[in-house]
């Protein structure tokens, strides 16, 4: 089972998920804890491969699903007899989240999508190609410090870029490998929860400076009827790092109103 931790509401019976998003960790969401705890009980899991979730069952895995990944957590749940959860996300942690969203609509009772991704630009696909075939014969961490500064390029994303390759640099070679080719294949998956929409109410909050991903995602909530945006002026792709109030106090008041 994946390693989590858990933080008890006196008195609240609604539970709030948190899913990081690929090279984090649990550990990402230190400056939402406060705000969040405060008003309901909170779930925090550390993904497979990622911080305190290292079972050696992994290392014998070639590739991973999103399935399989979304299960983890389904299981955490399970454990824990949450019948239903409201789920936070950032960056890839919003792939699983919309993910587990399609197969168990039952257990997931809203949807907050920090920097989320739901499309690979054409920029992004060439991107992730060239470095798929790369990705054997260089270091994993210069990868990851390539693609994290493409995504977070101007120097107030420099927090961002600095926590993430802390974060990474935790991964083993293989782990990262295992993830890079499962992020490698999504367009596919993507395309398809960008037709359909979930039908859960469901909150994207993106930087004004996510120039890889918010322009899908004005264009998706367009059509999603249960799907509304939220952009925060002179911020990046990961929103609840750079623009901790503003991300907190917007999530906290649009979940206490779903």
């Amino acid at each position: 089972m994946l390693h989590y931790s858990i933080v008890k509401h006196a008195s609240s019976e609604e539970w709030v998920t948190f899913i990081h998003g690929a090279g984090g960790s649990s550990s990402i969401w230190y400056k939402q804890l406060r705000s969040f705890s405060s008003k309901y009980n909170v779930l925090l899991v550390d993904l497979r491969g990622h911080g305190k979730s290292k079972q050696p069952s992994y290392a014998n895995l070639k590739r991973y699903t999103f399935n399989t990944i979304g299960d983890d957590v389904i299981d955490v749940l399970d454990h824990l007899q949450l019948k239903e959860s409201h789920f936070v996300g950032i960056s890839l942690g919003t792939i699983i989240i919309r993910e587990i969203a399609e197969r168990y609509p039952e257990r997931v009772r809203s949807m907050i999508m920090g920097g989320a991704v739901m499309k690979l630009n054409l920029k992004g696909q060439v991107l992730m190609r060239i470095a798929d075939l790369v990705k054997s014969v260089i270091p994993y961490l210069v990868l990851y410090k390539l693609l994290a500064f493409i995504i977070m390029p101007r120097k107030t994303h420099k927090e961002s870029r600095n926590l993430f390759v802390k974060e990474a640099k935790k991964l083993y070679q293989k782990e990262f490998k295992r993830w890079f080719t499962l992020i490698a294949e999504v367009n596919g998956l993507l395309s398809f929860f960008r037709f359909k929409d979930s039908g859960i109410p469901t909150l994207y909050i993106m930087g004004e400076e996510d120039h890889m991903f918010l322009p899908s995602i004005s264009k998706l909530v367009e059509n999603h009827v249960t799907a509304e945006l939220f952009v925060i002026p002179s911020c990046g792709h990961v929103v609840n790092v750079e623009q901790p109030k503003i991300f907190n106090d917007k999530s906290v008041s649009w979940l206490m109103n779903n």
